[in-house]
């Protein structure tokens, strides 16, 4: 539980407004080859996140879907007893201040007649996690932070948004071992 609160704190603290954070963790010294197979479970008892989300089934479909694609693509298969994973996810939604912006955005004002202009805006964290069935231990956990704003009340930007965040924390997700699966 303290893994994950760090991990939101450290991607909301080092996102910006700029561009999608990603990044992932995968246990040193993992064995992929004993896994096979993988179902959703119930998230972890974290707080409710926001309803713009978890009142939306299609934001719900577009998460679950792009990470079966991810996990297919890496030669996993959903159980449908007994899986060797269990998968689930968290998303949290943030209001945020950039004070900063001004310099990301190539825009040069120095001295007094250029004060630091405040941006307000609300980011989204992604969590991911791939916990063993077995043993309930986390093997590999994928996050993703970005703005939310004109997303949410978006269908196309929020499919693509999902998406890209999806693919970019998978990318260093292991390949399950080759041959015969049970």
């Amino acid at each position: 539980m303290r893994t994950l609160q760090a991990v939101l704190i450290f991607a909301v603290a080092s996102g910006g407004c700029a561009t999608m954070s990603v990044s992932s963790h995968v246990e040193p010294g993992l064995d992929i080859s004993r896994y096979h197979t993988y179902s959703w479970s119930a998230p972890d008892a974290l707080p409710v996140p926001d309803p713009r989300l978890s009142e939306n089934p299609f934001y719900k479909d577009h998460i679950e879907g792009a990470v079966e694609k991810q996990l297919a693509t890496r030669g996993f298969s959903m159980a449908s007893a007994s899986p060797d994973l269990l998968v689930h996810y968290h998303a949290v939604i943030d209001r945020r201040i950039d004070v900063s912006r001004i310099n990301r955005e190539g825009l040069d004002c120095v001295g007094p007649d250029c004060p630091p202009e405040v941006f307000e805006y609300e980011a989204g964290t992604l969590v991911i996690d791939v916990v063993d069935a077995k043993t309930n231990r986390v093997i590999w956990r994928g996050w993703a932070q970005d703005t939310v704003e004109g997303v949410l009340n978006n269908e196309d930007r929020l499919a693509r948004q999902i998406e890209q965040g999806v693919t970019r924390m998978f990318a260093r997700f292991p390949r399950a071992a080759q041959g015969e699966k049970r």
